[in-house]
């Protein structure tokens, strides 16, 4: 049967041995350059049997049009434009873009002699181009997650290298008061141009910063530090010193960063996840004055309680208007001066620390000024540690 079919197939079209095996690449374990000349072989024997004369294999394909005679050179195009970037990669994957009528013309053929066992073109090219690759470049094939995929338009020979991320873990301590966490403007610098920085430099790639959470402009972030992923898209160099960059953004003297170390996708999108527990400790103002009496009140009072916020005034154009609903594992208090005194607290992620104590227009329930039914506000706030998780 399949004999026949390769007959009915060669009889009606012109096509090249490559594409002669392919439409039976399916079966057995030989490459179709070889499948396809040995079943021509056979046809050609049979015909001399009956003094038929032989098909010849035409010299242009009418189904690839011979672009499996640019195998050498493609493979040689990919290697040249990686080698002039500089690219820096362990594993790869070749992939391929066949223009609508190669595509169509082919399935039409596959369909006429219901051809169940054929191999697609662009697979073909594409496991042709990989073995030369893997000789040149010494490097291996990897069909499941590769460095870079070389991604060939064969008949333009445009070459497109789409190159893996690279993202990196860390946790970042916020060591001065009036730097936002992300690029804002009327601010000079952040947190993230300040970690991004070296790492656009060591790379050659364009570098996203992603935190776990943000604190306000005006608070540090001190302790065991914020968890944060730097994801750099389409990074020349992959092998990079984070002892250096992270010597060279902790010279800042405004930024640190701690643990850098390389993580893959799937780990940086779990880093990101969880809302973590948070400890912080707030600077609070009562201008009417304050005692020891009621400042252990406030600690009572607020201690293990369940809050019911509304989203704050001053993030209303940003975040959607809703309560959200925290609790306040731990507190502490402690008595500054005639105005002042200090909370230590640990808190579920997302409740603002600042509306907790000044009430924000009985938006916050309960709140410090509720519990002292004085005016009180937040002059300042540091988040001391970040819980759970990472």
């Amino acid at each position: 049967m399949i004999i026949e079919k390769a007959k009915q197939l060669l009889e009606n079209h012109e096509i090249c041995d490559h594409c002669l095996g392919r439409m039976f690449g399916l079966l057995g374990k030989s490459e179709n350059y070889i499948r396809g000349k040995s079943i021509r072989l056979i046809l050609n024997m049979e015909r001399e049997i009956n003094g038929e004369s032989p098909i010849l294999e035409p010299p242009k394909c009418e189904l690839c049009e011979g672009v499996f005679k640019k195998v050498d050179h493609l493979a040689r195009m990919c290697y040249e434009k990686a080698s002039k970037m500089g690219l820096e990669f362990e594993t790869f994957l070749v992939g391929s873009r066949f223009p609508k009528g190669i595509l169509e013309k082919e399935q039409k053929i596959m369909n006429e002699f219901d051809l169940k066992y054929a191999e697609l073109i662009n697979r073909e090219l594409n496991r042709e181009i990989g073995k030369i690759l893997e000789i040149i470049l010494q490097k291996q094939v990897n069909k499941e997650n590769p460095d870079v995929v070389f991604i060939i338009e064969p008949y333009t020979e445009r070459i497109e290298l789409q190159i893996k991320p690279l993202h990196v873990y860390g946790r970042y301590r916020k060591l001065v008061r009036g730097i936002p966490q992300t690029p804002l403007k009327g601010f000079k610098e952040s947190v993230a141009s300040i970690i991004c920085r070296p790492f656009s430099k060591a790379t050659g790639g364009k570098c996203v910063f992603h935190g776990a959470g943000r604190e306000d402009i005006d608070v540090r972030m001190l302790g065991n530090g914020r968890p944060f992923v730097v994801e750099v898209k389409r990074p020349i160099k992959r092998k990079i010193n984070l002892k250096e960059i992270a010597e060279e953004i902790n010279r800042s003297g405004k930024v640190e960063v701690l643990d850098l170390k390389c993580i893959s996708t799937k780990k940086a999108e779990k880093v990101l996840t969880p809302n973590h527990k948070k400890e912080y400790e707030a600077l609070v103002c009562v201008e009417e004055g304050i005692s020891r009496e009621e400042v252990e009140n406030v600690v009572k009072a607020l201690k293990r309680a369940e809050i019911h916020q509304m989203t704050p005034r001053r993030v209303l154009g940003r975040r959607v208007d809703l309560v959200r609903i925290r609790r306040i594992h731990e507190i502490e208090g402690e008595l500054i001066d005639e105005k002042h005194f200090k909370l230590r607290l640990i808190t579920d992620g997302g409740l603002y620390i600042k509306e907790l104590i000044s009430g924000d227009g009985g938006r916050t329930i309960p709140s410090v000024k509720e519990v002292l039914r004085k005016n009180a506000w937040c002059e300042k706030l540091d988040v001391l540690n970040i819980l759970d998780g990472e």
